[in-house]
């Protein structure tokens, strides 16, 4: 197994586990598991940009917005603001913890997890 298909697989069981916990009645344990299972979720997002980029394009990003523009510029996810405020978000939930921060956070997670959930099929795609 090469590592793309590693790290996808990783990123399709961290999709799930957001999934599930978004699906629970919302609490503060809830609401706080849902921001951290956000947090690796996108984490292995980028990363598995970066090395699909690497492995299939011959493109090198380092940084989370790097590998989302060249993600955008080689179509594998739509352009829009959105990936670039989810990870202005992920920036916020590393440096930052607040009740206010967290609530905001949280419900954008449903829209995020619908990228997440687009940019595994993007991949699912260019596998085959």
């Amino acid at each position: 197994m090469n590592k793309f298909t590693a790290q996808l697989q990783q990123f399709e069981h961290a999709i799930g586990r957001l999934r599930d916990v978004l699906a629970l009645p919302k609490n503060d344990v809830v609401r706080d598991s849902a921001i951290q299972r956000f947090e690796f979720t996108f984490d292995l997002a980028w990363k598995t940009i970066k090395t699909y980029l690497g492995e299939q394009k011959g493109l090198m990003c380092n940084s989370p917005k790097d590998c989302i523009r060249a993600a955008y510029s080689q179509q594998l996810i739509t352009y829009d603001d959105a990936w670039l405020a989810i990870t202005d978000m992920r920036n916020e939930t590393a440096h930052t913890y607040n009740e206010a921060l967290a609530e905001k956070i949280y419900a954008q997670l449903p829209d995020t997890l619908q990228k997440y959930q687009e940019l595994y099929a993007s991949f699912k795609a260019a596998e085959n």
